[in-house]
Order: structure tokens, then C-alpha cells, then sequence
């Protein structure tokens, strides 16, 4: 579930990159996320009322130098900083993530299977999943043997169930009902 705060400043900073390369935009949040939240000590810093805005300003300002991040992004987090968001920032990068899916086409899917599939099943299934959502698939694979076999795919809200342990389910349904 995205955060609101979240995904209100991931769309600030979509509009403000605008021309700018979108996935760089997006790999530079991710490597200040990762940095922030390496740091106990800096995140405590950047939170404090007792630090003052130009002195955070000063330590990201010097952190980010080797980094090359745009001024976008910096000014970015310059803003979100000053307005006290820093724990919102891993939210904010995932929203931006998503709202960058959303603006190139693609819609995200989560299909977990009993076991791991290979490199054709899973091409099959990313066509199938976009001729059913009409957009391109980006799929998020994972494992779960107490599936038995199959496969269950959940895409914009819908679970699609075709997993040996969903159609076991459905026939206990049936068997039961009548």
C-alpha cells in the first residue's frame, strides 16, 4: 500500500524531471535512500529540530557531490528535508517507481508459482498477462510450494488462480454446496 505523502512528492518530482532521463531520476533516489537509511546517525540528523535546515542542506549537499545527482533531485530532497519527509522517502522512491510504470506503459503483476519457472513459462506468462491488462507486464516472480503446482497471478486488484491447491478449493466449494 502506498503512503499518500508518498505518492503526492513522487508526483511533484515526475513533473518536475519532466525531459530529464525518468530511470536515472529513479536510480538516484534509490542510492539516497540507501544511503539514508545506512546511516542511523544521519537520518537522526536530518529529522532533528535541533540541526538547522542550511546544515542538513550542507551534509546531503556534500554526501551527494560524489554521487553526481541532478539538480532536480537534489533540490528535491532539499524540499523534502526541509519539510521533515525524510522517513518518507523509501515510500516516495517506490511511488515514483510505480507512477514511472504507469507513465511508460507498463502495469506490475506479482505471480507466485510452486516452483521456479524457466525462462520460456515466464515470457508465456508476461504475454499473457499483457494481453489480458492491455498494457505491458512487469512481473515480480516468486515461489511458493504451498501452491502445489500452478501458478497464481495478481494484476491491478485481480488474482488470477490457477494453482493446483485454488482448483482443490474450488471443487471442495462445488463438492460442499450441493
Amino acid at each position: 500500500m502506498l503512503s499518500v505523502v508518498g505518492t503526492r512528492y513522487a508526483k511533484a518530482l515526475l513533473d518536475v524531471v519532466g525531459s530529464q532521463d525518468p530511470n536515472k531520476v529513479l536510480a538516484e533516489l534509490r542510492s539516497i535512500s540507501d544511503l539514508v537509511s545506512a546511516s542511523e546517525d544521519l537520518h537522526t540528523a536530518l529529522l532533528s529540530p535541533a540541526v538547522s535546515p542550511g546544515r542538513k542542506r550542507a551534509v546531503i549537499g556534500r554526501l551527494l557531490d560524489p554521487m553526481g545527482v541532478s539538480k532536480q533531485v537534489r533540490n528535491f530532497l532539499y524540499v523534502v528535508i526541509d519539510h521533515r519527509r525524510i522517513t518518507e522517502l523509501p515510500a516516495i522512491v517506490e511511488a515514483f517507481d510505480i507512477l514511472l510504470d504507469q507513465r511508460m506503459g507498463f502495469v506490475r503483476a506479482d505471480v507466485e508459482s510452486a516452483h521456479d519457472l524457466n525462462d520460456s513459462q515466464r515470457a508465456s506468462l508476461e504475454a499473457e498477462l499483457s494481453r489480458i491488462s492491455g498494457k505491458r507486464a512487469k512481473i515480480a516472480f516468486r515461489t511458493e510450494p504451498a501452491l502445489i503446482g500452478g501458478v497464481v497471478a495478481r494484476i491491478s486488484g485481480k488474482v488470477y488462480d490457477g494453482s493446483v491447491r485454488g482448483q482443490f478449493e474450488r471443487l471442495r466449494l462445488k463438492l460442499t454446496s450441493d
